[in-house]
């Protein structure tokens, strides 16, 4: 049997001594495309970072393609996508650069690049539907259009599985309707997909399951037509709208350390 993309059973993460997401019990199998939505501050991008490393697992247990996290060392099969592209503010780099970054894990550090990882790369950016800007400086692009270079980057490694933290946030309508179409691009050739995201809409089409974290707790888990009936029945008035860096905001009010990188190269050595 093909064992799950993520397994998690009474998971929690935190930040310093204070814990953000408690006792998470959730399995992501190959093929689904799960959106990960609740309130602000619920643990969303807490529980997400904390699958990749970033977040210490402080209760439970987590495993990666059937392997222990603290134990998995093929991170080549995880892609990431972070909220924002760190890139842009601090170094100029075409978009064709950047995406090459997610070939690097793929061969020996001793290796330049060679035809097959140009090729991918170019893949991965007609594959977003910015193959047009493989030259543009990343920091000229749109906000939306740097999001879909994030996703061309993790593509380019060929993964097996993407994690995606909001990347549909504070983009256009135009933006969005591209992004829906990388998606169901990616979904037709069967990549496993968790999205942080408060705009279910951007996913109609393709998500499979809506997991809804509250408090740190998973709050719903099932199809996204048996969400909205569940969200039908709230009337405290909560919305799921995902402000940047919510987590690490509650859990700085409550005396924990709040700085986690951004965008960090997270393959640590034991870590997932």
């Amino acid at each position: 049997m093909t064992p799950p993309v993520l397994a998690l059973h009474g998971a929690s993460f935190g930040y310093a001594d204070v814990t953000v997401v408690h006792g998470i019990d959730l399995v992501v199998e190959p093929g689904e495309v799960v959106a990960l939505v609740g309130p602000n501050g619920s643990g969303k991008s807490t529980l997400v970072r904390g699958v990749l490393g970033l977040v210490p697992l402080v209760g439970g247990t987590v495993s990666i393609f059937g392997t222990p996290a603290q134990e998995f060392t093929d991170h080549t099969r995880l892609g990431y996508v972070p909220q924002r592209l760190a890139l842009s503010a601090s170094v100029r780099a075409t978009s064709r650069e950047v995406v090459a970054v997610g070939r690097v894990p793929r061969r020996p550090w001793w290796r330049p690049a060679g035809h097959e990882d140009r090729r991918l790369v170019d893949d991965a950016l007609r594959d977003v539907g910015l193959l047009d800007r493989a030259d543009t400086e990343v920091d000229t692009l749109s906000g939306g259009q740097q999001r879909r270079i994030l996703i061309a980057r993790a593509l380019a490694g060929e993964p097996d599985a993407i994690v995606m933290d909001e990347p549909t946030a504070g983009i256009d309508p135009a933006n969005q309707a591209a992004f829906a179409d990388v998606l169901g691009r990616l979904v037709e050739r069967g990549v496993t997909l968790v999205i942080v995201t408060h705009e279910l809409e951007a996913l109609a089409e393709v998500a499979t399951r809506v997991v809804c974290l509250r408090d740190g707790r998973v709050d719903f888990d099932g199809a996204p037509a048996a969400y909205a009936r569940h969200e039908a029945a709230h009337t405290h008035g909560h919305g799921h709208h995902h402000a940047e860096d919510t987590d690490h905001q509650a859990a700085s009010r409550t005396g924990a350390a709040a700085h986690v990188p951004l965008d960090p190269h997270w393959r640590n050595p034991g870590r997932a």
